[in-house]
């Protein structure tokens, strides 16, 4: 199965239109949604279309793009790609250092090697779009004194890092790859507020007993970084621990998910330079947050 496939499995009809539309612009008149079915690995090209940013974005000539707004998962295909286009060209990127602070930094072959991974980008764009709508609820737990309910989010590391304590064995390497998820989003999308969150001893305590750790050797979290720093050192962790404890044969994602456990900055990096660049104005609107 190539990486086209997967593309167009996770693209809806609206935006199988719109980037026929994006082909037709670029010179095929006779292209459409079918068309583009039909040829899959055509639409990885189309995703990194100026003209596709220019559809889903808006333009100087079409400041609200998209008549019918593109699915998130189209949005942040086009705006990573468009990243990863936009890299072959740039000689340095602004480098998130702290909150609100940006520094150019010009390593750019570590950022251009690491999407130049048709997978990792999928993967990218899946963890995006997998935090359009947050998963939360609550589970119970027999304790001495009875049963107790114990609240979660996905967007709590310390809540979802207490499933692993209730759910069956099988169930434990979803959950941490779901903390690894949780670990790169935060840092790469939200980091001037993730920076700025403070974590009691005891929920890094129990984060770092989760990640498999006794400690985090050499870590000083005290610093400007804060969360940022503490997430990214586990962040590696918990998708390397979900790879070798899941069931073998690995499915494709976690494989995926163990070649990022060892370039988890770099995943970080591209991420803070896409939200910068591309989505930051509306951060907001995709993701419910503020």
């Amino acid at each position: 199965m190539t990486v086209g496939v997967l593309y167009l499995e996770r693209l809806g009809r609206d935006d199988l239109r719109a980037l026929a539309e994006v082909a037709r612009r670029a010179g095929d008149r006779a292209a459409t949604p079918e068309h583009l079915s039909s040829d899959p690995d055509r639409l990885v090209a189309l995703l990194a279309d100026a003209r596709a940013y220019a559809q889903v974005f808006g333009s100087p000539d079409n400041p609200a793009g998209l008549a019918t707004p593109a699915s998130p998962f189209l949005t942040f295909a086009v705006a990573l790609h468009r990243a990863a286009a936009e890299l072959a060209q740039r000689t340095y990127t602004a480098e998130w250092v702290g909150p609100n602070r940006r520094l150019p930094v010009f390593d750019v072959d570590v950022l251009r090697d690491f999407v130049s991974d048709p997978m990792r980008r999928l993967f990218l764009v899946e963890l995006l779009a997998s935090y359009t709508h947050v998963a939360s609820g609550a589970t119970w737990e027999r304790t001495p004194r009875g049963w107790r309910r114990r609240r979660f989010s996905e967007l709590d590391p310390s809540q979802l890092a207490s499933l692993l304590d209730v759910v069956p064995e099988s169930d434990r390497p979803g959950v941490y790859r779901r903390l690894g998820d949780l670990a790169l989003f935060l840092t790469g999308v939200f980091p001037d507020h993730t920076a700025n969150r403070l974590l009691s001893p005891v929920q890094r305590d129990r984060l770092v007993r989760v990640s498999g750790a006794d400690r985090l050797a050499g870590a000083d979290f005290d610093t400007g970084l804060g969360a940022v720093a503490f997430l990214e050192a586990l962040g590696g962790r918990w998708y390397r621990l979900a790879a070798t404890s899941a069931r073998p044969p690995l499915t494709a994602t976690m494989q995926v998910a163990a070649s990022v456990a060892e370039r988890f900055r770099a995943a970080r990096r591209i991420l803070n330079d896409v939200t910068d660049r591309y989505l930051l104005p509306r951060r907001g609107q995709l993701f419910g947050l503020n």
